[in-house]
């Protein structure tokens, strides 16, 4: 239609114009290519020899989610495989069927189909979330690695590589990906921004940063619910997107207990509580802001850290409730007021 912009189409009224559908800017932005992945240098440096020499071992790549090991895998099949990616390159993820069937006939299957490659390469068969794959799976593998090695190698990504079979383990070469660091996600934000014009404050990017703890993915979805649904990335905004206890809130109770203030230090906690924040995101933001706050003296630091961990466990085993909240409060407030206070009459 010559009077339809490409962004826009007219509505079936033929009055509004209803936006074309866009990308998630995790998708739009996912790297293509080895050189465009952020963070952990020397094992993307590892998988660029890899795709130079063609000769790919079956590999293990497991870490925190959100750090690029998916990603890592499809930019190194895309290296190796060229124009015949499409063909040569099965996907599974946790969503689809795994189970031992699936191994026996699905990626037999493929291993066993003829596809024509550039020399010296090999299939790729990638399994995403491979520590949830059944142990029976895992087992039926085995063979089917070692028959068909000479056509097909395999790429297993993983958050917990000890959750695959050992057998599993000695066939493959182990790659650790680790969280990515603050400046690593700040730049690759920073070129988003550019990217998409978005407003955007020092503060709101901190935000983002902050609440993303070193996975990119959560980071970049952040943003753009962040500008969908206020325009403007500032810090409020954010952990209003984020939906966790604001920093600065949980900075004054942590001041408040070193101080010794505990009525200070209560009140704020049960504002963070009637707001509805649930145990473990008020307690978890505990610990990440303890860490930062540079007035604290080491030893309280660590006294501060050891007891919030203390809470933070018996939260994790269920007893999620304000009262063990406040038991944390006071033992916090406690820990830096004079000893002699507790000296019993």
């Amino acid at each position: 239609m010559s009077g339809e912009s490409s962004t826009a189409r007219k509505g079936k009224g033929g009055g509004t114009s209803v936006p074309a559908y866009e990308l998630p800017w995790v998708e739009k932005y996912r790297p293509a290519l080895l050189d465009d992945i952020v963070g952990n240098n020397e094992t993307i440096e590892r998988l660029k020899i890899i795709a130079k020499d063609g000769n790919m071992p079956h590999v293990i790549i497991s870490g925190m989610p959100g750090i690029g090991k998916t990603t890592s895998v499809l930019c190194l099949a895309r290296a190796l495989l060229g124009d015949a990616y499409k063909e040569a390159v099965l996907e599974l993820n946790a969503s689809d069927e795994r189970g031992i069937d699936v191994v026996r006939n699905r990626i037999k299957g493929f291993a066993q189909k003829k596809v024509t490659l550039p020399a010296g390469r090999q299939k790729i068969v990638i399994l995403d979330e491979a520590d949830s794959m059944t142990a029976g799976a895992q087992q039926a593998l085995r063979r089917t690695m070692e028959i068909y090695s000479s056509t097909t190698r395999f790429a297993f990504a993983c958050n917990q590589s000890n959750k695959i079979i050992e057998p599993l383990q000695s066939r493959c070469a182990i790659l650790r990906y680790s969280r990515l660091t603050d400046p690593q996600v700040l730049k690759r934000l920073m070129e988003i921004c550019e990217a998409e014009k978005v407003d955007h404050s020092d503060d709101g990017i901190a935000a983002l940063i902050f609440s993303a703890e070193g996975d990119m993915r959560q980071a970049i979805n952040n943003l753009q619910s962040t500008v969908a649904g206020f325009g403007f990335v500032n810090g409020d905004n954010v952990f209003k997107v984020v939906d966790s206890p604001h920093p600065i809130a949980v900075q004054a109770m942590i001041k408040s207990c070193y101080e010794g203030k505990i009525d200070s230090a209560l009140e704020k906690l049960e504002e963070l509580w009637d707001k509805g924040y649930s145990a473990v995101d008020i307690i978890s933001t505990m610990f990440r802001v303890t860490k930062t706050i540079e007035s604290l003296s080491e030893h309280s630091k660590l006294s501060f850290i050891k007891e919030i961990g203390f809470t933070h466990m018996r939260i994790l085993e269920g007893v999620s409730t304000l009262l063990q909240l406040k038991g944390c409060v006071a033992r916090l407030s406690k820990i830096n007021m004079r000893p002699e206070l507790f000296v019993p009459k």
